[in-house]
């Protein structure tokens, strides 16, 4: 007389345990890794919404061999990450939106502040940064 050996199929309770827990250890590390990019990704945006800000300013550089004055008029463009841009305090402010996310307040201020003028070639050289916005937040170009 046979014996029939029943086999097992599929998965233990034990060994889906492990894979859900394994499952959610990756995603608390990939999350806020995640959101750090998205964030970092949109500010990317707010300093491409100005660079016709730093075109018309170093236009003015290079016709004037000077800064313009407070409140010269610069445009942007259209971003939902930007409230506005303006040339204030010698430098062009990027207003940014709380949209961005991150806990980002509205209004916080990105720069792009010339230095030195030009280069030898005539181009004007930017730097960027921001007082209100967290370092790990910023495109690469602009921290310190």
């Amino acid at each position: 007389m046979k014996h029939a050996r029943h086999t097992q199929q599929g998965f233990t309770l034990i060994e889906l345990m492990i894979v859900v827990a394994i499952i959610g250890i990756l995603a608390a590390i990939a999350l806020p890794a995640y959101q750090d990019y998205t964030v970092r990704a949109k500010m990317s945006e707010a300093i491409t919404a100005a660079s016709s800000a730093r075109t018309t300013i170093a236009e003015y550089v290079s016709t004037f061999s000077d800064l313009p004055t407070d409140g010269y008029s610069v445009e942007a463009q259209e971003s939902n990450f930007v409230n506005a841009v303006r040339w204030q305090n010698q430098q062009i402010e990027v207003l940014v939106s709380n949209e961005v996310g991150g806990g980002i307040a509205d209004d916080s201020i990105l720069f792009l502040r010339p230095t030195g003028y030009t280069t030898g070639a005539g181009q004007v050289v930017w730097e960027c940064g921001s007082t209100a916005i967290a370092q790990k937040y910023l495109p690469a170009t602009c921290r310190n």
